[in-house]
């Protein structure tokens, strides 16, 4: 029946391989199930926004599960689907605010109005076609510029999260030279031994990579405390995430039924969404969520081999997920679900088919029940950044195939290459590429090889940033 449904053979894989690479795919964007409830709470800022923090777990992992088997069942695509980073803090930071300078006291029920409604256009586009189109008309170049990009970006999340790479006034950023922290001990150590497996054709070697980090950080945090004072009590442990951040299970109910959803649930305002206060809004995540979705799909489906002939095989079924998952993950209460890119990671693994997305989903379903293993594994950084950074050393090897003989294909790609991490945005790296592209190959006597949709969406980008973005 998998045969059937998901074509292994066909794809040039089998059953241990998809599992294997969906369960590195959900360990390595685990972290979204106790961050987002984190945050659209308000209590990772100790600011309530009114938001019920088991509803959007709840809410959190039922989007993510719906959309990641659409994509498996629908697209048999190996991308798994959640709520998005970048788009949470938008909804706290942006969204609630803007809601309540409104003069609306439910501000939080607007903002998920803004999410359904930003959900709903972008499933409009699909039915247009436009998005699909939007994809085709992307060069080869520009394609694989996306997934370096894409590639650096994940690797600089891995490196800053886990204390690696820190926040410098001077510089912006600066290496942490602390290397005996136990933080950056657990990474490197995984990190090697992840590089090494891998190098040896080890299957998993990412996720033996995870398990390994996982043993040697309970270890860690069970032996350090009873370790001399001198080493207990240095700064180093002391600030430790390790020490302040990773909770072991024991002691605490490992299984538990999930959380009600009722607080959130069906809780949108759809009337006081549409107001011209909100409308900016709406195109914003409208914006973002299209260029997230396009950006990871064709990252991951380029390292994946799914493109042929310079298309997204399937990239209407695949956007269509994305789509369903917004508006879905807004009527069950939490802000836009997109495509991961952490997903690079399973494909790396051998993923190549739905049943990767098949197996991510229902580790989703299973984390509600689950909630206090999840919570160690992916609420401390240094476990799962090894994993986006050998992914991100991986995904770089696609700057070979970018033209960089020729300027007006390789400037674009490479304001794309930079622009995803310098930006800290997919979204805002790929704008910089897709402005200066159709510029610089019209203005270079090439601009016949210009489709008329990457003119259009050069205006519409420039008009977003100089009378939308600016105003915010």
């Amino acid at each position: 029946m998998l045969e059937r449904l998901f074509h292994l053979s066909e794809s040039k894989t089998n059953v241990r391989a998809e599992l294997f690479a969906g369960t590195v795919t959900f360990l390595t964007m685990a972290y979204i199930i106790f961050v987002q409830p984190a945050v659209l709470s308000g209590k990772m800022f100790g600011t309530p926004t009114g938001m019920d923090f088991g509803a959007v777990l709840v809410a959190t992992c039922v989007s993510a599960a719906i959309a990641t088997l659409i994509m498996a069942l629908f697209a048999n695509y190996p991308v798994a689907l959640a709520p998005g980073m970048g788009e949470n803090f938008l909804f706290v930071f942006s969204a609630i605010p803007a809601a309540t300078a409104a003069g609306f006291q439910n501000g939080w029920e607007v903002a998920l109005g803004v999410i359904f409604i930003s959900g709903v256009l972008f499933f409009v586009l699909y039915l247009l076609g436009v998005r699909e189109a939007l994809i085709d008309a992307i060069s080869p170049s520009m394609k694989n510029a996306i997934a370096v990009g894409i590639g650096l970006f994940i690797a600089f999340i891995g490196m800053q999260n886990t204390g690696l790479i820190l926040k410098s006034q001077a510089t912006g950023v600066t290496l942490n030279a602390k290397f005996a922290s136990p933080d950056i001990i657990v990474f490197f150590l995984a990190l090697f031994l992840t590089a090494v497996l891998h190098i040896r054709r080890v299957p998993g070697s990412i996720l033996w990579g995870i398990l390994a980090a996982t043993v040697l950080s309970i270890v860690l945090r069970l032996v350090l405390p009873l370790c001399p004072e001198t080493i207990s009590g240095s700064a180093l442990v002391k600030e430790s995430m390790l020490m302040t951040r990773f909770e072991l299970a024991e002691g605490k109910r490992v299984v538990s039924l999930p959380p009600s959803i009722a607080p959130t649930f069906l809780k949108m305002d759809l009337v006081h969404a549409l107001t011209a206060p909100m409308i900016p809004l709406i195109i914003i995540f409208l914006f973002m969520d299209v260029f997230d979705t396009i950006g990871t799909l064709i990252g991951v489906g380029e390292q994946a081999g799914m493109i042929k002939d310079n298309k997204l095989v399937r990239a209407n079924r695949a956007l269509l997920s994305d789509a369903t998952g917004t508006v879905v993950g807004a009527a069950l209460g939490t802000s836009t679900v997109t495509s991961f890119i952490e997903s690079s990671a399973g494909v790396e693994q051998g993923g190549r088919t739905g049943l990767t997305s098949l197996t991510t989903a229902c580790f989703f379903l299973l984390a509600l029940f689950f909630s206090p293993i999840i919570h160690m594994v992916g609420s401390y950084a240094p476990i799962t950044a090894p994993a986006l950074v050998s992914v991100g050393a991986m995904m770089i090897r696609n700057v070979t195939k970018v033209d960089w003989n020729d300027m007006t294909e390789c400037l674009p790609a490479f304001l794309i290459i930079i622009g995803v991490p310098f930006c800290f945005s997919i979204s805002d790296g790929l704008a910089l590429g897709f402005i200066a592209y159709p510029v610089v190959k019209f203005f270079g006597g090439k601009g016949k090889e210009v489709s008329g949709l990457m003119y259009v969406l050069a205006i519409v980008l420039v008009a977003y940033f100089l009378f939308v973005r600016a105003s915010l």
